[in-house]
């Protein structure tokens, strides 16, 4: 999964027309009709994609609520420091 902001060449600090701007300009780089290469459809998809998420203000906050989460409890880093790892999965209870 890419990161929505990197795919449309955007700080998490930018406002919509930021947004709407970035959009703009890579959905004409990458559209199929205008660019021949191969992965051309496929960035064009993750644009649309990443421009659906960051222009809902809700769906940008829920988005930017897993990133900043994911970045701050790197699984690798939980594994590399020795901290255990809780599951609920694993808890077995014994009476």
């Amino acid at each position: 999964m890419s990161d929505h902001y990197t795919t449309l060449g955007l700080t998490s600090a930018a406002k919509l027309a930021d947004i709407k701007k970035a959009f703009r300009q890579k959905a004409a780089l990458h559209h199929p009709d205008r660019n021949e290469a191969p992965e051309a459809a496929e960035r064009f998809r993750a644009v649309q994609k990443a421009y659906e998420v960051l222009s809902d203000e809700t769906q940008r906050q829920a988005y930017d609520d897993n990133r900043r989460r994911n970045l701050l409890d790197d699984p690798l880093q939980t594994a590399k420091s020795g901290a255990p790892i809780s599951n609920p999965f694993f808890n077995v209870c014994t009476a």
